[in-house]
């Protein structure tokens, strides 16, 4: 395991969580221009892998730290498990989880475009089963009130686009052009901006079955811009990095003994 002592102490993680997407769907793909422009911007990791298939095994190991055996996308497989959430919550931080098309805060199930195997944080029973936690859990379109102002931005920000915009429904130019649009929001925002923050933007699966390598973006200015690594991460790694970041204990094993990616800050 690597040492984690030079991951910095960020003042906000966002994630931008992608779907269905290997890396060489995206890298170098004319169809994928504004992220491909980016990538000159951003530290990239050109050996990470998803854990499992299909979607919500891949979104529960990274905010719970395991797979907790689901190989499906079920959506009443509900966990009485520690997560991601506890560890921040109990070092005093704040977090909000997005959803974009989702109809109301705390909806359970899925509706039009909104999924429920794309939002992790609701297979939780402490998330779920508590009010207060749950309508933390907010359509997408209050990210950009909440990012106006550094007090009322989380510290700790996810984003699951609906089943269009994260190329899972809709092609790789459809959601490239979302992300064009809503990925200069986040990085002119005062967390940026004014702060030392992290947006990473990941897949959480490949198609492709025999490698499920995807592709995976880091940005802020803390990361070494246009730095390129061929170190294997996965999933894992990620959570441990952000536990890292802001002094959390791992959930599992997993966490505990993944590879933090400090190599990609300066």
């Amino acid at each position: 395991m690597i040492s984690g002592s030079l991951v910095p102490r960020f003042d906000h993680i966002v994630i931008v969580m992608m779907e269905n997407k290997s890396d060489g769907d995206i890298v170098g793909n004319k169809d994928a221009g504004y992220i491909n422009r980016l990538i000159g911007q951003s530290g990239v990791a050109r050996d990470y892998y998803a854990v499992a298939h299909p979607s919500l095994p891949n979104y529960l190991a990274l905010i719970g730290g395991s797979t907790f055996g689901v190989n499906n996308d079920c959506t009443g497989c509900f966990q009485a498990a520690d997560s991601l959430i506890d560890k921040i919550e109990e070092s005093g931080r704040s977090w909000k989880a997005y959803m974009e098309s989702m109809p109301e805060p705390c909806f359970v199930g899925s509706s039009g475009r909104y999924v429920q195997k794309h939002d992790p944080f609701i297979y939780f029973d402490s998330i779920r089963n508590d009010e207060k936690r749950c309508n933390r859990i907010v359509p997408y379109s209050q990210l950009g009130t909440d990012l106006a102002l550094r007090g009322t931005t989380p510290d700790f920000v996810w984003i699951s686009p609906n089943s269009c915009h994260d190329m899972h429904d809709c092609s790789v130019e459809v959601g490239d052009n979302w992300l064009s649009v809503e990925v200069p929001n986040i990085l002119k925002s005062k967390a940026f901006a004014a702060q030392n923050s992290l947006l990473v933007i990941l897949w959480d699966e490949a198609d492709n079955k025999n490698s499920n390598r995807v592709p995976i973006f880091l940005f802020g200015r803390a990361v070494k811009a246009g730095y390129a690594s061929d170190v294997r991460y996965d999933h894992y790694s990620l959570l441990r990095t952000i536990e890292i970041a802001w002094g959390l204990s791992p959930l599992t094993k997993n966490d505990r003994n993944a590879s933090t990616m400090q190599e990609f800050f300066k």
